[in-house]
């Protein structure tokens, strides 16, 4: 793992600056790469260890861009409040907490199923105004819905 580290750390930083334009959170996401690929099955059978850095930032980046959405739309949603329902920082501090569990615990579903699971717990949509919304029949809303249900409790901790 040093030799990894030593060998390619200021290239995955390097990589990583390119696509966020900041060398602060290339720098976070270059350290969490590695802590990730210490975890990795794969780490003492590398054979091109350059892709499989940058498949596990790559990895890392879509999160970090999908939280920073979240934020911004919950911070969207924030501003159309009148001043006296906008909630104060510890609280706010809860919420994103608690949205990126949520986000933690939907990962490795698919998009679609993703977007169904939110358009019916957080909107309240039916499943006929989902698949209005997605384009796709109501059975398969009610598939996504089990399969991100089941996931779900899959993921729970008894």
């Amino acid at each position: 793992m040093a030799e990894l580290y030593s060998d390619n750390h200021r290239w995955l930083r390097a990589w990583l600056y390119r696509r966020l334009q900041c060398p602060q959170d290339a720098a976070d996401l270059a350290q969490d790469t590695f802590v990730r690929a210490m975890s990795s099955s794969q780490l003492p059978s590398l054979e091109a260890p350059r892709a499989f850095l940058a498949t596990v930032a790559r990895r890392l980046l879509i999160n970090l861009f999908r939280r920073r959405a979240l934020e911004h739309a919950y911070l969207e949603e924030l501003a159309h409040l009148p001043d006296h329902c906008i909630p104060g920082e510890e609280q706010l501090a809860v919420v994103r907490e608690a949205l990126e569990q949520i986000d933690r615990l939907l990962d490795g579903l698919p998009l679609r199923v993703r977007h169904a699971f939110l358009l019916n717990r957080l909107e309240g949509l039916t499943q006929a105004a989902i698949a209005d919304q997605l384009g796709v029949s109501v059975a398969t809303v009610e598939r996504d819905l089990r399969r991100a249900f089941l996931h779900c409790l899959s993921a729970r901790p008894e």
